[in-house]
């Protein structure tokens, strides 16, 4: 079973989406003005989050002056990777193809959105084709 901390919150993903979308470290208030711009979370509870994600070992802190800057230590591939196999083994088992059918059944696919899971199939396979030769 995975501890609370292997977990992302909501707030935690918001703020992480800041960061992975940034070039360079990031302050609080560089979060708190981007996620939140209209005053939705305080100071204090985004320097909370960010410090909790740091404790997770998914941020890594540097203190410039007095000010904390930080920047990701696990990329968002990595981050949403474990979360689907989370999610495929909580919900389905461990099965990624019960997950992906469920995916599929469960949305509103149009033609292109079928074609384009089509070609990313396809793509994987013959990737694999050409690893095992």
């Amino acid at each position: 079973m995975r501890k609370a901390e292997d977990k992302l919150t909501l707030v935690e993903w918001e703020i992480m989406q800041v960061i992975w979308s940034q070039d360079n470290a990031v302050s609080v208030r560089d979060v708190l003005q981007q996620a939140y711009p209209n005053g939705e979370k305080a100071y204090t509870t985004v320097q909370t989050m960010m410090n909790i994600l740091v404790r997770k070992g998914i941020l890594q802190s540097r203190k410039i002056g007095l000010v904390n800057f930080y920047s990701p230590l696990k990329s968002r591939e990595e981050i949403l990777e474990r979360e689907m196999k989370h999610l495929a083994e909580r919900a389905f088992s461990g099965s990624l193809p019960a997950l992906a059918n469920y995916l599929v059944d469960a949305q509103d696919l149009d033609l292109a959105d079928i074609e384009k899971i089509k070609s990313l199939l396809e793509e994987k396979e013959a990737k694999l084709r050409s690893e095992s030769s």
